[in-house]
């Protein structure tokens, strides 16, 4: 990383269907090898059947999803007078949307459904109702956080 300048973020473009960038970094995350137009497939697959299984349009249940998963305290190490310590920090707002992405799309992988589009619809449904691997994911974060709140002194 340059110490000189900060990394230039890249505009994203937001995804043809539903004209939204999370959904576009979704897909992104999603994708295997370069293979876009199955990623797009597993994505709108999921959030349709979303549209069929709950109360609210399929893009506020995954927009509800993401927020419920999103951190917003985690733990980093650090190196004080040869000890690490685990420092709770909060979370900036473009990496929590990144954890909440990565941590939904790990906890689909490793369900059991048949398809990734079943899995990933069920992970959503999960997260938007409070439960499930990615929302747990999200608890355990705040829980290191809290046990380890007496080092928050030293911050950097």
């Amino acid at each position: 990383m340059s110490r000189r300048h900060a990394a230039v973020k890249r505009d994203i473009i937001p995804d043809a269907k539903y004209g939204d960038v999370i959904v576009t970094k979704f897909i992104n995350s999603v994708m295997y090898a370069g293979a876009k137009a199955t990623a797009e497939k597993i994505v709108y697959g999921a959030i349709d059947q979303l549209n069929g299984k709950t109360k609210e349009t399929g893009l506020v249940s995954f927009k509800e999803a993401l927020e419920n998963v999103k951190p917003s305290v985690e733990v980093r190490s650090r190196r004080v007078g040869g000890a690490t310590y685990q420092v709770p920090v909060e979370v900036r707002p473009d990496r929590r949307q990144a954890l909440a992405i990565r941590w939904i799309i790990d906890a689909a992988r490793k369900r059991s459904e048949n398809t990734m589009e079943d899995k990933l619809a069920h992970e959503l449904i999960d997260a938007a109702a409070n439960k499930g691997s990615a929302v747990k994911k999200r608890e355990d974060t705040h829980k290191m956080a809290e046990a380890n709140k007496a080092f928050s002194h030293f911050k950097w």
